[in-house]
């Protein structure tokens, strides 16, 4: 090494090579980890959309009037392809209002066998569009909304992120705090 640090000629000559290795270095460092972070989005992404289409219900929690958590269990449309998730409600239902006060909510899907959950936060939002309502509608709900056009509504929730647990697919919590991984959506 002192052979080519003592000669200038030869520093001159590999001075830039050495350089733009020293560059290229953190950016492939760079790109494994953004591979890396893109594969493990899309298992997280692959298992909770398991865990939601095989729920047949969910806990949906909204805030009351005091900021006390409200939970009850919803009957959800299967989620879109960005995770937007669906449900028909009585449009004088205390979930309405609480929505209309503050429209931060959270979703919950339980694995049947309880080997995995998805914890959904997302801002919802009340949908009274005559089409959209007719798209998501259960002709077992007739019953339920004998005035289908004034008293069926849609809440509409929109994902901010979401937290993860699938035992079939490795995924687990932090060994320590037990957070589980998270996938974070794009809300622009």
């Amino acid at each position: 090494m002192s052979i080519i640090t003592n000669n200038p000629m030869i520093m001159k000559k590999f001075l830039p090579l050495i350089f733009a290795i020293f560059l290229l270095i953190p950016n492939l460092g760079f790109a494994q980890n953004k591979e890396d972070a893109e594969s493990s989005n899309n298992k997280l992404r692959i298992a909770a959309r398991e865990i939601m289409a095989s729920s047949e219900t969910c806990a949906l929690i909204t805030l009351d009037d005091e900021g006390r958590p409200r939970v009850r269990a919803m009957d959800p449309f299967p989620p879109e392809t960005d995770f937007t998730v669906w449900f028909g409600t009585n449009s004088k239902s205390r979930k309405v209002a609480q929505i209309k006060m503050d429209p931060r909510v959270t979703l919950y899907y339980l694995k049947e066998d309880q080997s995995g959950y998805v914890m959904l936060h997302g801002i919802a939002e009340m949908v009274n569009d005559p089409e959209e309502k007719e798209k998501r509608w259960k002709e077992e709900w007739v019953a339920f909304y004998p005035n289908k056009a004034d008293d069926y509504l849609l809440i509409k929730v929109s994902p901010e992120w979401m937290e993860v647990i699938s035992y079939a697919y490795g995924i687990q919590g932090d060994p320590v705090t037990w957070e589980p991984p998270r996938v974070v959506f794009d809300t622009k």
